[in-house]
């Protein structure tokens, strides 16, 4: 505590004075001092919002991604189960084609054997009724 010396009329008022002037000094440069903390929390708090606010963003944008992420997947799954099924129906499809295809041509291979059995078995007769002919030439009289 500061301690004054007594004057006439009381305390010394010259050192009253500057006492009272370095208080003013020193409350006013606690009042700047504090003025300019608080400027820098007021920043600094502006600051905290402004990466709360991206962090916010942020988080949104990755459950975004996450949820597309999942949509394309389960897309990629539906679309890959329909190539599988297009593709085992046309493989069914040409398995029946070439089934068909080959009770076709062994349907007409067997025509074909019957036709050629039935054409040797007429031509055996042609030939046979021809050597009869000849054979019977000798017997002809002239």
């Amino acid at each position: 505590m500061k301690k004054f010396r007594k004057s006439l009329r009381g305390y010394n008022v010259k050192e009253v004075n500057a006492f009272i002037n370095e208080v003013i000094r020193q409350v006013e440069k606690m009042v700047n001092e504090d003025n300019r903390k608080q400027q820098i929390i007021d920043n600094l708090n502006k600051e905290i919002l402004k990466h709360k606010r991206m962090e916010d963003a942020l988080n949104k944008s990755i459950l975004m991604a996450q949820e597309t992420s999942e949509q394309m997947k389960k897309m990629a799954r539906i679309e890959s189960e329909n190539i599988i099924n297009d593709a085992k129906k046309n493989a069914n499809k040409i398995v029946n084609d070439a089934l068909n295809r080959a009770q076709k041509i062994e349907s007409e291979s067997a025509i074909l054997k019957k036709n050629i059995s039935i054409f040797k078995n007429r031509l055996k007769n042609i030939i046979e009724q021809q050597l009869q002919i000849v054979d019977d030439i000798d017997d002809i009289r002239l």
